[in-house]
């Protein structure tokens, strides 16, 4: 099945899957996907991921939710860029989400990173989503 907006299913999928108080979802790998599951495992958002071969050179990612206290960590998770409105942003005007307690997750020329870290190497791009 083909997908228009991979990164936006994959938070989806995240997302449905908290609701129904699941510890493990998977979603297609691609290499995008996991850089973005890198910053989410890297900020504390989730416990990790790792790609799993399904045979016939498919493969696909196996994501372990994060809970505390019988909640799940991500309270909210929005793509913010998508296929049809592409959302840029600079270092001056990069969001802030929750007043610095989220995390939004930029892609730039030197990478997928959060926008503490793109604010740190003084770069803008592409704002994937915001993360809460």
């Amino acid at each position: 099945m083909s997908v228009n907006d991979p990164i936006g299913d994959m938070l989806a999928r995240i997302r449905n899957a908290q609701e129904r108080g699941k510890s493990k979802v998977s979603t297609p790998a691609s290499r995008l996907r996991e850089r973005v599951l890198e910053v989410l495992q890297s900020e504390g958002f989730i416990r990790g991921f790792a790609t799993v071969q399904q045979g016939q050179g498919k493969a696909e990612i196996e994501i372990e939710l994060k809970y505390f206290d019988g909640a799940p960590v991500i309270r909210e998770i929005q793509r913010v860029s998508k296929p049809g409105r592409r959302v840029y942003a600079s270092v001056a005007t990069m969001p802030t989400v929750y007043n610095g307690l989220g995390i939004s997750i930029l892609s730039t020329p030197k990478g997928v990173m959060s926008d503490a870290d793109a604010r740190a190497q003084n770069v803008g791009g592409e704002v994937l989503c915001t993360v809460f």
